[in-house]
């Protein structure tokens, strides 16, 4: 299991090691990395200028016997809204980056293995893709309120309550990225949300590693730009040589 783990978390250095030595995957990559710098320029101008009024405002309201902490919640609150800004933008990132990227993982695959699932060209299909996609960000939205208001209900026990919280938003988070970055491969089988989290389940530890580092790395302001196409290359890599046929096709 540990050797499993240590694997999971190597996935994003090998995919980065990968990427640097096959130039003719640089298409996939450098085109969304430019659509994210224009998208994330203007994101985190506009959120972090309203995001850090806020904090302003909320800390000179402070009562005078709290001004002594006004310095370390001000601190605290723009970490949070660093984090909550690249979170967004990874949002959108995927969306905005998921034709070129659908093409890395099925090139990968395609290196990989020497066979990917056949696409299905035309109109029916194209609207067929996007209600799938649709549907997935919505399933993944739901998730996270469910689960996300579950552990805001467990910081009101007091003390464990905050470590269980803590842990249950860092395993919450991996999920998320798992979802994110193995889904390229998986939705080329066509499984449902249900049996995604089935694979990321039967694949642990090797999942939980990687999705460890690709949280941490997405959650970083300005590197994310840069780690989405890491990630995704990571995630298919993973499928290969972990999951591959396993996957069963609905």
């Amino acid at each position: 299991m540990i050797q499993a783990l240590i694997a999971g978390l190597a996935y994003p250095f090998r995919a980065l090691g990968l990427l640097a030595r096959t130039r003719r995957l640089w298409g996939y990559v450098l085109i969304p990395i430019l659509v994210n710098m224009l998208v994330g320029a203007t994101l985190y101008a506009a959120l972090l200028f309203t995001g850090l009024r806020a904090i302003d405002g909320a800390v000179a309201t402070l009562p005078a016997w709290a001004a002594l902490f006004g310095s370390l919640l001000r601190v605290l609150l723009i970490v949070l809204l660093f984090i909550a800004t690249g979170f967004v933008l990874v949002r959108f990132g995927v969306v905005l980056g998921a034709p070129w990227y659908a093409r890395l993982s099925e090139q990968l695959e395609l290196m990989q293995r020497g066979v990917a699932p056949e696409q299905v060209s035309g109109v029916a299909a194209a609207l067929r893709d996007l209600s799938r996609a649709l549907l997935f960000e919505l399933k993944k939205l739901l998730l996270v309120l469910v689960v996300g208001g579950i552990l805001l209900l467990l910081n009101l026990i007091p003390g464990v309550g905050q470590v269980l919280a803590t842990a249950g938003g860092i395993v919450l988070g991996a999920t998320i990225a798992c979802l994110d970055f193995l889904d390229y491969p998986l939705e080329r089988r066509l499984l449902s949300f249900r049996q995604k989290l089935g694979v990321i389940r039967r694949a642990l530890p090797s999942t939980a590693g990687f999705g460890l580092v690709a949280l941490g790395l997405v959650s970083i302001p300005f590197l994310n730009l840069l780690a989405i196409p890491l990630c995704v290359t990571a995630g298919t890599l993973l499928f290969c040589e972990q999951i591959g046929e396993s996957a069963s096709a609905r």
